[in-house]
């Protein structure tokens, strides 16, 4: 499948987010100028193949959590492991410190 505009630009805005720091899906849709479609991009992130460049695993939900699911086949786990590894505490049931760790792309030298 050849990818869409749309998921390269979902791709290149979760490339800008630093090791150690999160967004959210709704975060990086209101970067590419795509409000509201925090779904769609989480859905870009899936058609990702693994493993990828690009930190699909710095992206959360609103709730600042993980999104669990069956249907991940596995990558929540994965990406539970990935941000242990960067420092980023993550419970048993993928709820995480947002706040604390959350992007401001606005804040960071050159983004």
């Amino acid at each position: 499948m050849a990818e869409k505009g749309f998921d390269r630009r979902v791709w290149s805005a979760v490339a800008r987010i630093p090791a150690g720091q999160l967004a959210t899906y709704g975060q990086i849709a209101d970067l590419i100028g795509a409000w509201g479609c925090a779904r769609q991009v989480g859905w870009a992130l899936r058609r990702l193949k693994l493993p990828s460049d690009v930190p699909w695993h710095r992206v959360v939900n609103a709730q600042g959590r993980i999104s669990m699911s069956l249907s991940r086949e596995g990558s929540d786990w994965i990406q539970r492991e990935l941000l242990l590894a960067e420092g980023i505490p993550v419970d048993a049931q993928g709820r995480l410190p947002l706040r604390r760790f959350l992007w401001r792309p606005d804040a960071s030298s050159g983004d």
